[in-house]
């Protein structure tokens, strides 16, 4: 059995076992590795926190780029890793699907497709082209030879319509197109959350711990959610800490965000490994 057929039985694996797992986001080979260091068990890429890393603004890489970086974060561990495919980055289904079977030949394991256009004039994909899309992205994942998780999102809330009985319609229309896994980000209480767990039962639901939800692991897998991502929240903490210390030179002229640095040493052998 090859690595990556062994990395998505372990990913599917997550899915099924009792409680909920943190499968956090690295945006770069680098931050990739020092997650594994920690412990985690599968790993989730972020297109915002990679694009931020380019210079780019969030939606603003192609695929090509995007899954340039999911090569190197897959060969920098031995973990999972599912990749944040925006909506496919095409309008078109059959496009959508082929966008599944590049990111698996890129080394992914899962991905989640996204029922948001792109464009600031209608935001959010029609009910029925969003399903559309969904069936076409089951259908590749499944002429794959090894268990691909696809991850459904409804954006609803991350684009100014926190409409929840419309996002739970359209997820429950995405479980029933066939996704692994259910996600709608930007969810705004506890409330919203067990809504959208009962409603799409016994399909796992993925929850965006990043923003304003204040959640903890524990309270999220009493609720019943299985997946517990961060977005782009890592790569902001770290951008902000870098911009802080900047600020500080070019301010005051010291150098105190030395003292929570890093040690050099411990950095350099995180990544010999």
């Amino acid at each position: 059995m090859d690595a990556q057929t062994l990395r998505a039985q372990a990913f599917k694996a997550l899915h099924e076992r009792d409680g909920a797992f943190v499968i956090p986001n690295p945006w770069d080979a680098g931050s990739a590795k020092m997650l594994a260091s920690l412990g985690f068990e599968a790993l989730a890429t972020t297109s915002a926190g990679y694009a931020f890393s380019q210079g780019r603004h969030d939606g603003g890489l192609s695929l090509d780029e995007t899954l340039a970086n999911v090569r190197a974060i897959v060969a920098a561990t031995d973990l999972p890793v599912a990749v944040d495919l925006e909506n496919g980055f095409a309008d078109d289904p059959a496009e959508c699907a082929q966008s599944i079977l590049r990111a698996a030949e890129a080394g992914a394991v899962g991905g989640s497709i996204e029922d948001a256009t792109g464009r600031a004039d209608a935001p959010i994909y029609c009910f029925e082209h969003a399903v559309a899309r969904i069936e076409a992205a089951v259908a590749a994942a499944r002429r794959l030879p090894f268990p691909f998780t696809l991850t459904a999102r409804a954006e609803n809330f991350l684009h100014g319509n926190p409409d929840l009985d419309d996002t739970i319609r359209r997820l429950k229309a995405f479980a029933e197109a066939g996704a692994d896994v259910l996600y709608a980000p930007g969810l705004r209480s506890a409330e919203d959350v067990l809504a959208v767990v009962r409603a799409v039962a016994p399909k796992p639901v993925n929850v965006l711990m990043s923003g304003g939800l204040k959640l903890t692991v524990e309270q999220l897998s009493e609720m019943g959610v299985k997946r517990i991502s961060v977005g782009s929240a890592l790569a902001l903490a770290a951008l902000g800490e870098f911009y802080r210390a900047a600020e500080e030179i070019k301010t005051s002229g010291t150098f105190s965000f030395t003292s929570r640095s890093m040690p050099y040493a411990q950095a350099n052998q995180l990544f010999k490994g």
